[in-house]
């Protein structure tokens, strides 16, 4: 009688085992529906992608703290992304200054390309502080130097946005709209303040 059960026993394990197996294995061939899998990632990048929901004014410091980047020049330009779009440009740029001077371009190299999709939308207001921070660390980016003109020009700050356009046309020299959209926003400037 016991050996019918440890046999009925064994053989109810092996099919649960198979099961499992089989749903595994199901689980690691995508289907054709699915989408293809991700690229793998830095983990200073995955670290961002994580926290990113929480780089807004109201819980960016909170979330650094609780959760700090990697100490990698990586990892300090994504916080220092992560402050900028919070809006916390002040302790954007306490980060970038903890880096050793050479990599600081590189660090707000970094928060440009997480902001540059901001500035494309037309959030000024978020913006402009965003890509004149980068414009302080990386005063050739000729992109942070034509995002940072055209918000200041939209809020009103016609000093800078003259300054930085200005700079931005003597950096890119291609006839495309950009060009030619930092032109017509100069001569609307003028001499006016």
């Amino acid at each position: 009688m016991y050996r019918v059960l440890y046999l009925i026993g064994v053989g109810y394990l092996t099919m649960c085992g198979a099961l499992v197996l089989r749903h595994r294995a199901a689980q690691a061939i995508p289907s054709p529906s699915s989408p293809a899998p991700l690229v793998s990632v830095s983990p200073a990048e995955a670290w961002f992608r994580t926290i990113k929901p929480l780089c807004n004014a109201v819980e960016v410091t909170l979330a650094q703290q609780a959760n700090p980047a990697a100490t990698t020049l990586e990892g300090q330009g994504y916080s220092a992304a992560c402050y900028a779009l919070g809006g916390e440009i002040d302790s954007a740029r306490a980060v970038i200054d903890r880096l050793p001077e050479g990599d600081r371009y590189r660090a707000a190299g970094i928060v440009f390309n997480v902001a540059h999709p901001v500035a494309d939308a037309g959030d000024n207001r978020s913006a402009g502080p965003i890509m004149e921070l980068v414009v302080d660390y990386w005063p050739n980016h000729y992109m942070a130097l034509y995002h940072a003109g055209m918000a200041e020009y939209a809020l009103g700050q016609a000093t800078r946005a003259r300054q930085n356009l200005t700079a931005f046309l003597s950096y890119y020299h291609e006839n495309d709209g950009w060009t030619r959209s930092a032109r017509e926003t100069l001569a609307r400037l003028g001499g006016s303040e």
